[in-house]
């Protein structure tokens, strides 16, 4: 895939680019400010863009306002964020508007490197992928108007499984169960969220996403 890189880190964004070379993509550009992250979108159109979401000037949000710029000038293109700890606010706005072709990981996450090459391949087929621990802190939910509170212990594992970006048969694999038990799990899921008017891969973004709605 054609990627580019933004991380304000020289030792993270280098390691990034020999990790994506040594794998066989291409990396358009690796860039160390949010401002040089959009100018290279906008001249090379990448498959998927890998941000980090504190960048200068200010180290607040630059990466993650640049992301969500770029998902809603160029939707086509994946974007992955990556952060140093587990940003509820920052999740939310990055996730709200759709969960194709996104990804939000922990930092400690590049360290595994099969896991960090998945999840970009998983974005860049059009998928997501959350990293676990932000899907567990994501779905702390205490109030008891929230729906998800409804759910059984098995049906919230295997939403955590499906937030994290995993397909059915990786579900199962995942959780040692058969595709059928993921199948009835997951209708489950649909019905006690009240997503069973809504059909196709938009009703697993909407499972995924219905608490931050609230």
């Amino acid at each position: 895939m054609r990627v580019i890189l933004a991380e304000d880190s020289t030792l993270l964004r280098e390691g990034l680019v020999r990790l994506l070379a040594e794998e066989g993509h291409e990396v358009l550009a690796a860039v160390g400010d949010a401002d040089a992250l959009l100018r290279e979108v906008e001249a090379h159109a990448p498959d998927v863009v890998v941000t980090d979401i504190r960048m200068p000037p200010d180290h607040t949000d630059e990466g993650l306002r640049a992301a969500v710029r770029i998902r809603e000038l160029r939707p086509e293109i994946g974007v992955v964020v990556l952060s140093q700890y587990v940003e509820r606010n920052y999740a939310a706005q990055l996730l709200t508007s759709s969960a194709e072709r996104v990804g939000y990981l922990l930092k400690d996450r590049v360290a595994q490197v099969e896991e960090f090459l998945d999840a970009l391949e998983r974005v860049h087929a059009g998928g997501a992928a959350i990293d676990p621990e932000v899907v567990r802190q994501l779905l702390i939910r205490t109030t008891h108007v929230d729906p998800l509170t409804r759910l059984t212990p098995r049906e919230r594992t295997v939403l955590e499984a499906l937030a994290e970006g995993h397909t059915n048969a990786a579900i199962g694999e995942k959780l040692h169960i058969s595709l059928s038990a993921v199948e009835k799990n997951l209708n489950a899921i649909f019905d006690k969220l009240g997503l069973n008017r809504t059909t196709g891969y938009s009703r697993r973004v909407l499972a995924v996403l219905r608490y931050l709605e609230s």
